[in-house]
């Protein structure tokens, strides 16, 4: 059976530095698992690897879509398993590393998606109502359709919790109940990384001033002047929405910065309802404690087979 690796674990802690080193090591690719950084000309706020680190190690599924253009998860999920098989076929080890839990899930639980087309007017309806009760009212609303699903989305993701009650709507059945999973052909060894809270808030702190410091405000002015509206839900994310406020004049731009590490440590803890530390199917790493050879002679093992059932996340029906 073909084996793949994956790398999980909240924003700013090394996961891409990591894969990377992992890919070097182990004649690998990286399947990205990023919801943003999927997106075209959105490199700085995002925190894309560097051009010289994807000239060396091929990374898949980063720079495919434009900021306008609509991308679901049973779009990345379909690209990444094509990406997957286009690896092995190369007899290469696939890396998956990102911070969405959803796009990771998906691709190691063999999720089977519902098929609920995008309902432009729908989306419209709903994006209104959120205007007019608050985010908070649309997810309650979502709490009682499909409770399962609203625990797993973050209230203030409205883009989210609006296409789970798009796909409510469309098929008359809780979202949840619709994803079932397929036994994958593959094994997946999973490394989370981790860290003290305080210090994992240091890194995201240093992080943010970096982006502002290589240039964010502008590659958000630039993206304007491409024609891509601040509406748009790719410009929603985090660090592009506080930086489009700074730019419409509402915010001083040390309030906007404010606001993105405040932002960035409460999506940290929400990443933490995906990955749990207490979850026995991720070898957690802390990385303040931890050397890459550690990590090394883990993935040796798994890929020669020596692994125990703890040590890999075997998915099956």
């Amino acid at each position: 059976m073909k084996s793949i690796a994956a790398i999980v674990g909240p924003t700013g802690i090394g996961k891409s530095r990591l894969a990377i080193h992992l890919a070097r090591k182990f004649g690998g690719e990286i399947v990205g698992a990023d919801s943003r950084q999927v997106y075209r000309h959105m490199d700085i706020g995002t925190a894309k690897p560097d051009l010289k680190d994807r000239a060396h190690i091929r990374h898949h599924l980063i720079d495919i879509v434009d900021p306008n253009q609509d991308f679901s998860l049973a779009q990345y999920q379909a690209l990444a398993f094509d990406a997957i098989r286009e690896i092995h076929g190369r007899d290469k080890l696939p890396v998956l590393a990102g911070g969405s839990g959803l796009y990771v899930r998906a691709v190691l639980e063999g999720w089977q998606l519902p098929e609920a087309k995008p309902d432009s007017e729908l989306r419209r309806c709903l994006e209104k109502k959120a205007a007019d009760i608050g985010y908070q009212g649309l997810y309650e609303e979502l709490t009682r359709v499909d409770p399962a699903a609203a625990q797993k989305i973050d209230p203030r993701n409205v883009r989210r919790v609006i296409r789970a009650l798009e796909v409510h709507h469309q098929t008359d059945t809780a979202s949840s109940q619709l994803q079932n999973k397929k036994t994958m052909p593959y094994r997946s060894l999973v490394i989370g990384l981790t860290a003290e809270r305080k210090e994992l808030y240091r890194r995201i702190d240093k992080r943010v001033d970096d982006m502002i410091g290589q240039g964010l405000v502008a590659e958000v002015e630039k993206l304007v002047n491409m024609g891509y509206d601040f509406n748009l839900p790719a410009m929603s994310g985090i660090g592009y929405k506080q930086i489009a406020l700074f730019l419409r004049g509402e915010i001083s731009l040390e309030d906007a910065v404010q606001q993105i590490k405040y932002e960035t440590h409460r999506f940290v803890r929400h990443q933490y309802a995906w990955f749990r530390l207490n979850d026995a199917q991720i070898h957690w790493f802390d990385i303040a404690q931890i050397r890459e050879t550690e990590i090394e002679v883990l993935v040796s093992r798994f890929l020669e087979g020596k692994t125990d059932h703890k040590e890999v996340l075997t998915v099956s029906e």
